[in-house]
């Protein structure tokens, strides 16, 4: 086994084994045991391509002699230790075998074509070679359910699309390079699309969301007529709201500015079936202003971007303002409300992102364990969307009384105003030249809250060796080939394939979330050790504000 740190939040355990059935299935065992474990501070773990990743919160942990990092290292290995001593071969999650039906070619696979000319066979050569392969799961992730299937002949390989598709339809079945999968959802994607099926891969309300797990079988069966479901608005109800929709008083959306969605503080767990933790770009600023209202402090708030909505509360209450300065309301303090006020937030003045809180917090159901707005796969947060003008979000309505004449000290609040942050080096860090440290980035306007694009010097790594897919995290700095990186955010995927450079600390990721396009930024290494200690001394401030505030919220 080799460990490597996945930022300062998670550690990546690579087992040496190559890519057969054996080494899959020592993948999966070493996954369930470390499941199975049950261990304070692991929060997920995610078996992909050779490798599992251990996601934990160095708070919970534990240990006072070793580090966090070092402190899961040695449990992992006394468990692994304990499995050898127990000799057991037999695998200890059943390896299923799904039969998909394919509708392949036409409408259904327009790419189809393209692969027989690249592959130098007839369209029905490459149908017929493609489903007569057994298939396994290698990981899950790009979107929650989709598969990265190995077994794929090998005079089917084919290169990716050089301009991928903006919109891949749901159920789409692709070959990309030496592999193939399915895209569960409607999404962008660059893999040649030879068919599509009818199968749901993924359904936030079975109790396992993705149909397919890490080490299963699947078999394709060519079915003429086989059709996708599409995401139509019935679907993106069923995912984001459930039958029980809380009526009372709320939120009115007059108007919703930029971008206005309701988040909290993510998802745990979810992370084998390709849900990404979401939550709020700027988790600190939303649990400031939570303990502002007293709230818990992953309570659901409103989260919006450059420009603030227009609000009409529908009841008496306490709210809060925190992250970037919006014109309209005073930020990091307790504000009351009164029924049928309206607040315009309006554009932000300094930073990005901004949060509401609202004592009691928004009322909408939770999916997967998180009230958090997931839009690409319509998940969570109200009707799975951005707010809309004439929305009405409810809110759990709790009377609170707070003096108003009173704020946050700006000693607790993050450094917004730096243009560098805190790093730790990548897996593939050593692949690019020691002056790429030195480099300075602009933040584009080709950013979202899955990533932050930036331009600036090209970094170039000194090989060009392809990649397997490996896990990534919110904070990995990716560098695609034509050199300019990209900063994953709160709803990054699961699984990427671009070189490593970074990982931005848990501490400095606050800050990502409030750089504008045209902020400049830059990278500085720092040790895991230095990072957790940063980390604690945080959560250390946090939990005397808490014992601060005890008093002043009614």
């Amino acid at each position: 086994m080799k460990f490597a740190p996945l930022g300062d939040a998670a550690v990546i355990v690579s087992l040496d084994g190559g890519s057969d059935d054996a080494a899959l299935a020592a993948v999966t065992n070493l996954a369930e045991s470390l499941r199975q474990a049950r261990w304070p501070g692991v929060i997920d773990v995610v078996p992909a391509y050779g490798s599992v990743a251990v996601f934990y919160d160095p708070c919970r942990i534990g240990g006072e002699e070793d580090s966090p990092y070092e402190r899961l290292r040695e449990a992992i290995i006394e468990r692994v230790r304990m499995n050898q001593n127990a000799k057991t071969t037999e695998p200890m999650m059943e390896a299923r075998i799904l039969e998909l039906p394919v509708s392949y070619g036409g409408a259904d696979g327009p790419d189809l074509e393209a692969v027989a000319a690249h592959t130098g066979l007839a369209k029905a050569d490459v149908i017929a070679r493609h489903a007569a392969a057994s298939y396994r799961v290698q990981a899950i992730g790009f979107a929650p359910g989709f598969p990265y299937l190995s077994g794929l002949p090998a005079e089917l390989a084919t290169p990716r699309r050089s301009t991928p598709r903006t919109l891949v339809a749901a159920g789409s079945v692709g070959i990309g390079g030496a592999q193939t999968g399915v895209y569960p959802l409607a999404s962008p994607g660059g893999w040649q699309l030879i068919g599509r099926t009818d199968a749901q891969l993924f359904d936030a309300f079975r109790p396992e969301p993705s149909l397919l797990r890490v080490g299963d079988r699947v078999k394709f069966v060519a079915a003429a007529g086989a059709r996708a479901i599409s995401v139509s608005s019935g679907q993106i109800s069923s995912f984001g709201i459930s039958a029980h929709v809380a009526a009372g008083p709320g939120l009115r959306i007059l108007s919703p500015g930029m971008l206005t969605t309701v988040q909290d503080l993510g998802r745990e767990g979810q992370r084998a079936a390709g849900v990404p933790s979401g939550g709020a770009l700027d988790a600190l600023a939303l649990r400031l202003a939570n303990l502002l209202v007293g709230n818990p402090e992953g309570a659901a708030g409103l989260e919006f971007t450059l420009i603030g909505p227009e609000i009409e509360f529908q009841h008496d209450g306490l709210i809060a303002l925190g992250g970037a300065d919006f014109t309209g309301c005073a930020p990091w303090r307790p504000l009351r409300v009164a029924a049928g006020q309206r607040i315009k937030f309006g554009p932000a003045m300094k930073g990005c992102r901004g949060y509401l809180a609202v004592a009691g917090g928004l009322n909408v159901p939770p999916v997967l364990g998180s009230r958090s707005t997931y839009a690409r796969a319509h998940l969570g947060g109200w009707q799975g969307r951005a707010l809309q003008a004439g929305d009405v979000v409810p809110c759990f309505a709790v009377r609170r009384q707070a003096d108003e004449h009173w704020w946050l000290d700006p000693r607790i609040l993050p450094d917004y105003g730096t243009s560098a942050v805190r790093v730790l080096a990548g897996a593939q860090a050593d692949e690019f030249p020691e002056a790429t440290w030195e480099g300075e980035w602009k933040v584009t306007s080709q950013s979202d809250r899955m990533g932050m694009r930036l331009a600036g010097p090209k970094i170039l790594a000194k090989t060009g060796t392809e990649l397997v897919s490996a896990p990534v995290a919110p904070g990995t700095v990716q560098v695609p080939p034509d050199g300019q990186p990209i900063v994953l955010l709160a709803e990054a995927q699961t699984i990427g394939g671009y070189p490593q450079l970074a990982h931005v600390i848990n501490v400095d990721q606050p800050r990502l979330a409030q750089l504008r396009p045209g902020d400049r930024l830059g990278f500085e290494r720092i040790s895991i050790g230095d990072a957790h200690q940063l980390w604690l001394a945080r959560e250390y401030s946090l939990a005397l504000l808490r014992e601060g505030l005890a008093g002043k919220i009614r």
